[in-house]
């Protein structure tokens, strides 16, 4: 279900970018009021295809970041976790000391 989620909201957000991508060109042709309106569309379509490029580009190195820090942040993430139950084993194994003792003392007086 979560993949399916995944899928659709990417899906969602790449047509939000593509639309993006128009809107830009379209702003970007509207500058240029000699161009024929076949050059309009051609330079409207490359502009537009340079911007999804990029996005594209730029999506999958923030993806190749994404998966190197999840990787890094579970690593600390797992390393924390193995001294804090380490610091809770050894807080509980002193306790247990002291509190032998301590009975072996009450007893012996």
């Amino acid at each position: 279900m979560d993949q399916a989620i995944n899928e659709i909201e990417g899906y969602l957000l790449w047509e939000a970018e593509k639309d993006r991508a128009r809107t830009r060109a379209s702003a970007f042709c509207a500058g240029l009021p000699w161009l024929t309106e076949t050059q309009r569309r051609e330079v409207e379509l490359r502009y537009c295809q340079d911007q999804c490029d990029a996005s594209r580009a730029y999506l999958e190195r923030i993806a190749v970041r994404s998966a190197t820090l999840r990787t890094e942040y579970e690593s600390v993430y797992r390393a924390l976790r193995r001294r804090l139950v380490t610091a809770f084993l050894s807080g509980t194994v002193a306790v247990a000391a002291l509190v032998t003792v301590a009975a072996i003392f009450l007893t012996a007086h």
